[in-house]
């Protein structure tokens, strides 16, 4: 294996999963650009987690049946074409048609996660943490580089470069990507029933599945409600000020391979309760300071490093659960995890329409404490 081939996994996948994320702090300029309302063009947002999560279940399964790299190269070609129509598309449809696309496409990001799960059992929990640290990065740095281009050049440059970057990525996957051997032999339906039946056999999938779901769920409804709340009085932010404060939350995603590490270690239920409960003090903060930008700094800070660690944590759990099922079990764990992105951007959108900010917060802080009764039933019943 090529010592840098864990480094440009994690590149890839970043690259890979921004796309689903450049729309959120651009929404304004888009709606703009379209005349519609807030309301209307904040569905994209929640259209390509919808379809990256169904991606999930009916695409990453396949990860255990074909040549993972050959489907990585042929998602990726189909996402650099939609990228390419999304990026001279003008008309609301259109650009909800292919914001699904993009987040069923974009679907590679999370068959190159198990995948690194795979190269040196020893080392599981690190390079998982690596990769999925690219893929947060990924996460929030879409938000910065979306931010600065719409404001440089304009929202559908953003598009139409990031297409140049997947291509790009796909070029170099092709020529290091090292080939698994995949270990399924049956068809595609038995393949989804087996998935489903790990559902059925392993309740930490269970348990780890749900907390994704909601921990992610706030991530999404933050994210995508900012962007009205620092646009609104009295901060009034351009769409490249939203965008840095991407580089923030960056900083959380440096410490993933640390969480890695505790997992490894079996301290699975401590970190979980830490981690979670920087998620509800971030939100407590902001709910209580709402327009206090050193607040706000630190809590999008540790907000980001709850989330990105509890996810970590969940995925070193669930890839020790069976060997040959990787893409299985990540296809449940991510299924779950982008309903809930879909599902908390849905309900951010209800809540900023009907209560603005203060609403908005009480929400995050609702799904919060739900995930923090999760890990604590999950202690309770360890299996």
């Amino acid at each position: 294996m090529h010592p840098a081939i864990i480094p440009l996994m994690a590149v890839s996948a970043g690259v890979i999963v921004a796309n689903i994320y450049y729309n959120q702090p651009i929404l304004n300029e888009i709606g703009q650009a379209l005349h519609v309302s807030e309301s209307q063009i904040g569905k994209i947002s929640m259209l390509s987690q919808l379809g990256y999560g169904l991606g999930m279940f009916f695409l990453l399964p396949l990860g255990d049946k074909l040549n993972r790299k050959n489907l990585i190269l042929l998602l990726s070609g189909l996402l650099t074409l939609t990228l390419i129509l999304f990026a001279f598309s003008s008309t609301l449809t259109v650009i909800c048609v292919l914001s699904f696309l993009i987040g069923l496409f974009s679907t590679p990001a999370q068959i190159i996660l198990p995948m690194a799960a795979t190269l040196g059992k020893h080392n599981r929990g690190k390079n998982v943490g690596q990769v999925f640290s690219g893929i947060l990065v990924g996460i929030l740095g879409a938000r910065v580089l979306s931010g600065l281009i719409t404001e440089w050049l304009g929202w559908r440059y953003v598009y139409a470069i990031s297409a140049l970057m997947v291509l790009t990525m796909g070029i170099l996957l092709k020529l290091y990507l090292p080939e698994v051997t995949p270990k399924f032999k049956g068809s595609y339906i038995s393949l989804l029933k087996s998935t489903l039946a790990l559902v059925k056999e392993y309740r930490v999938l269970r348990q780890a599945a749900l907390l994704g779901a909601f921990t992610f769920g706030v991530f999404c409804s933050f994210w995508t409600t900012l962007t009205f709340h620092l646009s609104s009085a009295p901060l009034n932010y351009h769409t490249g000020t939203i965008g840095m404060f991407g580089l923030i939350a960056i900083g959380g995603a440096l410490v993933a391979p640390y969480f890695g590490k505790l997992a490894d270690k079996g301290n699975v239920y401590n970190s979980l309760l830490l981690t979670v409960s920087m998620i509800i003090g971030s939100i407590l903060l902001i709910k209580i300071f709402p327009y206090s930008i050193p607040v706000l700094i630190v809590s999008v800070f540790f907000l980001d490093i709850g989330v990105q660690a509890t996810q970590i944590t969940n995925f070193t759990r669930i890839y020790s659960l069976h060997e040959d099922a990787h893409s299985r079990l990540n296809t449940i764990y991510m299924t779950m995890y982008f309903i809930g992105a879909a599902v908390g951007t849905y309900f951010g959108l209800l809540s900023w329409k009907l209560g603005q900010w203060s609403l908005s917060t009480s929400q995050m802080l609702l799904w919060g404490c739900i995930a923090m009764l999760i890990v604590i039933i999950s202690k309770r019943y360890k299996s």
